[in-house]
């Protein structure tokens, strides 16, 4: 599996502090080395970068994790590859262009012999979480406009996050600039910073930070992990099928759909 990391805010921040325990999990801590991808929204802009190489070893990396990088919505993955070859067209996130805008997506799990529907938006790479990133891509141009509202938006998006999670594991992050969409199927955890501020400690790297110093008083972060990243926070721990709706690093809407129970291990 591979793990997922997002952060919606309410003012451009950088992402040095949770992008330094992340990239630690990409080959050190972790066994996702099959490479890395960070996109860091700049108004309608992205700013990306991949490499298809262990994100604890990258140089490449290691110039993200120390020159700040200011950016309101954000999306981080590391990969362990379960399908597809380990190769640049394969590391997530993916980002596509619709509606004036760059649609940006990274998953954690696997959908075993997904039927992908060809439609405008076609994969790249070999991978199913690309292939259920243009389905979705596809199928959103087909049920909503661009007039509406992101809660709009975000009933079609739970609608299909539900069916994709019922086919397999889907744990995602999307997000087109304006909104962070989460849906968690087996794994997802969050937590919000706001004043008063106080310091943290990463699980994954000898890293104390404190965030008083960071910020100011109106200041709102939200980050969202595969699992939590700090040892004396408390996180938010997501439901299965549980699913929010991120802007400014506040949660907008929220709900939770009704997934079967996975099988047990024989």
């Amino acid at each position: 599996m591979c793990e997922l990391l997002g952060m919606s805010a309410n003012t451009p921040t950088d992402l040095c502090f949770s992008f330094s325990g992340l990239t630690r999990r990409g080959g050190e801590t972790g066994p996702h080395a099959d490479g890395w991808g960070v996109a860091f929204y700049e108004g309608k802009g992205v700013r990306s970068f991949h490499e298809s190489c262990a994100s604890a070893s990258s140089e490449i990396a290691q110039v993200v994790e120390t020159h700040p990088i200011k950016s309101e919505t954000a999306i981080c993955h590391i990969r362990q590859a379960n399908v597809g070859n380990v190769c640049l067209a394969n590391t997530h996130p993916f980002t596509r262009e619709m509606w004036c805008r760059y649609w940006v997506f990274a998953h954690n799990g696997q959908i075993n012999n997904f039927s992908y529907q060809p439609g405008l938006y076609q994969p790249v790479g070999e991978t199913d979480s690309e292939q259920i990133f243009c389905d979705l891509m596809n199928r959103l141009r087909q049920n909503a406009t661009t007039t509406d509202t992101p809660e709009q938006l975000s009933g079609i998006l739970v609608e299909l996050a539900g069916e994709y999670a019922r086919q397999g594991v889907f744990n995602c992050l999307l997000s087109n600039g304006e909104w962070l969409f989460t849906f968690c199927s087996t794994k997802l955890a969050s937590i919000t910073r706001r004043a008063p501020f106080g310091p943290a400690q990463l699980k994954d790297a000898d890293v104390t930070i404190d965030f008083e110093a960071e910020t100011t008083p109106n200041d709102v972060v939200s980050i969202i992990a595969t699992e939590p990243l700090t040892t004396d926070e408390s996180w938010d721990i997501y439901q299965r099928g549980e699913w929010k709706l991120w802007s400014g690093g506040e949660v907008i809407t929220s709900g939770q759909v009704q997934l079967p129970e996975p099988e047990a291990k024989k």
